[in-house]
């Protein structure tokens, strides 16, 4: 488990100080896949640095199951880096060695015996498909290919937390789906935590369990991808997910709108029911689909319509009340 208490970050110069992390607490469990999201400045990298003390904290702590990294030695501080894997943004291969060759300097650095390198480079290349690239160079890789050495570099020393510093910002969205299989599939089978920063929802909403989102150096907004994806408590949240899920409705269809328009959401198995159909059938009400999608996260369903429903205010009240009942989240954007 990685706990974050109180933890901030100043950077200091001679005209002035610059807070990049303020006072955030946050706790990560072991096995999450969690996405911590925000603008260009929020904070979301200096706190990624924070957990291996790339960046040591101003104040505050970071624990590791309950270990407290800022009061290690040196040597201790080493030993604990060696089960924290990174992998960022610009791949940063050694152009003058091969793809395996790159791979063992990282297992040389962490002392492995030479015997036992070429193994765990092999293995290591099979878990990322590019065995066949073991003896060729960084040159004549694709970015897709590169930041697969690079997942496996990070992986030599068996971690136990996985740093993702936006790890697939410079890929296209074909090879970014690829690398978050691979990310997914690696966090399944071996368990490892993986933290990871970006400014891009679908890659949250693509493998992420728990995300948080920062603005100004702080936490705004964490929990459940899930729950946050339904119910965005936060406009800069709100903001974020209309990235994804778009409801912005032309004026020229708002022009010929006369009744109430309802924002409906269903979540989990209640997006599969026909609770809009029942509805029509059971009150006087018309209704009109303006927008509506139906997302899957975490493998979970989450349906949003937008409305516009016509009837007497009594039967639109009845209407609304009865889709709540029934498991929907009815919000009225426009009233008659």
């Amino acid at each position: 488990m990685l706990e974050f208490r109180n933890v901030s970050k100043v950077y200091s110069s001679k005209k002035k100080e610059v807070i990049g992390v303020d006072d955030v607490s946050l706790t990560i469990n072991r096995g999450d896949i969690f996405g911590i999201v925000g603008y260009s400045g929020a904070g979301k990298s200096s706190l990624l640095r924070c957990i291996n003390l790339l960046e040591r904290p101003t104040s505050g702590e970071i624990l590791i199951n309950g270990k407290d990294l800022t009061k290690l030695s040196r040597n201790e501080l080493r030993l604990a880096r060696l089960k924290i894997g990174m992998i960022f943004q610009h791949f940063y291969l050694i152009s003058q060695k091969t793809v395996g060759e790159n791979i063992a300097f990282a297992l040389k650095a962490a002392s492995m015996p030479a015997a036992d390198i070429p193994a765990r480079v092999d293995e290591l290349l099979k878990m990322v498909d590019l065995a066949e690239k073991r003896d060729v160079y960084p040159a004549q890789l694709s970015g897709g290919q590169k930041q697969r050495v690079g997942i496996a570099r990070a992986l030599a020393n068996n971690p136990a937390m996985l740093l993702c510093d936006e790890a697939t910002s410079a890929l296209d969205p074909k090879t970014t789906v690829s690398i978050l299989r691979l990310l997914k599939e690696i966090n399944n089978k071996l368990g490892i935590t993986i933290v990871l920063i970006t400014h891009e929802m679908d890659v949250v909403k693509e493998i992420c369990n728990r995300m948080a989102v920062m603005q100004d150096g702080r936490v705004i907004e964490e929990g459940e991808v899930y729950d946050i994806f339904a119910s965005p408590q936060k406009v800069l949240t709100q903001e974020f997910i209309s990235s994804v899920v778009s409801f912005d409705i032309p004026e020229t269809i708002l022009k010929d709108v006369h009744g109430q328009i309802v924002k409906i959401l269903f979540k989990g198995n209640v997006a599969g029911e026909g609770v809009i159909a029942d509805t029509m059938q059971r009150f006087y009400v018309k209704g009109n689909f303006l927008h509506g999608t139906i997302e899957y996260i975490q493998e979970r369903p989450l349906g949003i319509f937008l409305m516009e429903l016509q009837g007497e205010h009594s039967e639109l009240a009845k209407a609304v009340a009865y889709m709540t009942e029934r498991g929907a989240i009815v919000e009225v954007v426009q009233h008659v």
